[in-house]
């Protein structure tokens, strides 16, 4: 029988508790540097459950592309995101600086998505389709990646870019959240405090 080549998908280097950064530094798997760049690599896989999902009822076919783009978009920045962070080094190991262009093309989309759509006049309740379900558990799991981040620059610095991008994604997705929902036909579910 032949001998089968080992896989390079596991290393057995974490199977006691720890992991290399870029750098080669090891350090906890709970370290809040890989609490970080996991946090958001969750966000990113729930941006691909997102992408995945198919627009329901009579959608625009272009503005399902633009979202679907848009989304994929996104997933870039989240990988770039985790590289960065996936270092100690306070200059980004020479990756490209996560600059205001982000969070200006972030702010461009969301008025562009705000202008399509009914005034938001109240809290609105998550869910509706499952593409809108899926984008509101991101801005959530965003929001916990933000937090993570703010640990981390608190024992270690992380850049201005890295979280005021993870703020604005946030927003980011929630106006997504209620543009597939309004694509759909489905609408905002507005929240109701007296019943």
């Amino acid at each position: 029988m032949d001998e089968v080549k080992r896989s390079t998908l596991y290393t057995r280097g974490g199977d006691c508790g720890e992991t290399s950064l870029r750098s080669g530094e090891r350090v906890a798997k709970d370290h809040p540097r890989i609490e970080s760049y996991g946090t958001v690599d969750e966000l990113s896989a729930l941006v691909g459950l997102a992408r995945s999902l198919p627009m329901q009822g009579g959608a625009d076919p272009e503005e399902w592309q633009w979202l679907s783009g848009r989304l994929r978009k996104v997933q870039d920045d989240l990988m770039h995101l985790c590289a960065r962070l996936a270092t100690s080094d306070p200059d980004g190991a020479g990756l490209p600086l996560f600059d205001s262009g982000l969070v200006d093309r972030l702010e461009r989309e969301m008025d562009r998505m705000d202008s399509l759509m009914p005034p938001l006049k109240s809290f609105i309740l998550p869910g509706g389709t499952p593409l809108a379900g899926v984008l509101d558990q991101a801005r959530t799991v965003c929001r916990r990646a933000e937090r993570r981040v703010l640990s981390l620059h608190r024992v270690e610095p992380v850049g201005d870019g890295e979280r005021r991008y993870l703020n604005r994604l946030a927003d980011w997705l929630f106006a997504a959240h209620r543009y597939a929902n309004h694509l759909s036909g489905c609408g905002d579910d507005p929240w109701n405090p007296t019943t």
